[in-house]
């Protein structure tokens, strides 16, 4: 296959670990698996997750944890199962891994109001060489196909999007079960909101400064909006 390797005040608690983001599969889709936002929060909260923010009701959780992340996912598949009955795989990537592949997504990626662009999320063990192993080769005249680390990117012309290999991931029962699919817009936000949670824990962990020492040049994560 012809593959390319490619604003809200966040409340900081100081607790030490890594900042991870969860993605659910299949919840508050089609009107099965519901689940409340404000309860999913609680629920993390009550497992000693720190700095809880939920996003959309796709299933979106940015946390932190002294976890590895094994552990953090294990924690969160039986959370899933004791809280809301709900037996689901659930994709664990740190922070910082996210914030790197799309650091190094392609160029045509996201670009183009007349295309769907998404990011499929691969669940470990599978890998993106085996994930595109079972789905097949694109087709290059109506989508393009490209990874880095564990995040395949995605985009296809509306027009002609019916007509694309990967349309048909969904039908994959070898790979399907080990992905979570979400658009570019959800997955640049939940980008933007790491951001802001470390510029927020940077300015919180700073010893305090004489006023107006700080340059704007001195800090360069995104702002605070």
């Amino acid at each position: 296959m012809s593959l390319v390797k490619t604003g809200r005040q966040v409340k900081m608690n100081n607790q030490p670990g890594l900042t991870y983001i969860a993605l659910l599969r299949g919840v508050n889709v089609g009107g099965k698996n519901k689940i409340s936002m404000p309860e999913l929060k609680a629920a993390f909260e009550e497992r000693r997750f720190s700095n809880v923010i939920t996003y959309i009701n796709s299933g979106n959780i940015i946390f932190d944890s002294a976890l590895d992340e094994t552990a953090a996912r294990k924690c969160c598949e039986e959370l899933m199962e004791a809280s809301f009955g709900l037996k689901i795989a659930v994709c664990i990537i740190p922070a910082g891994e996210l914030l790197d592949a799309l650091k190094n997504a392609p160029d045509w990626w996201n670009s183009g109001a007349d295309s769907r662009h998404n990011a499929i999320f691969v669940i470990p063990p599978m890998t993106p060489e085996q994930i595109c192993a079972e789905v097949g080769e694109a087709r290059p005249e109506y989508e393009q196909v490209a990874y880095h680390g564990r995040v395949i990117f995605w985009s296809a012309p509306l027009a002609t999007f019916s007509r694309t290999r990967w349309s048909k991931i969904t039908q994959s029962k070898a790979a399907y079960g080990h992905i979570t699919i979400r658009n570019a817009n959800t997955t640049t936000k939940l980008a933007k909101l790491v951001k802001e949670m470390q510029a927020a824990s940077y300015f919180s962990h700073r010893p305090e400064a004489p006023h107006g020492s700080i340059s704007p040049d001195s800090f360069t994560g995104s702002p605070i909006s």
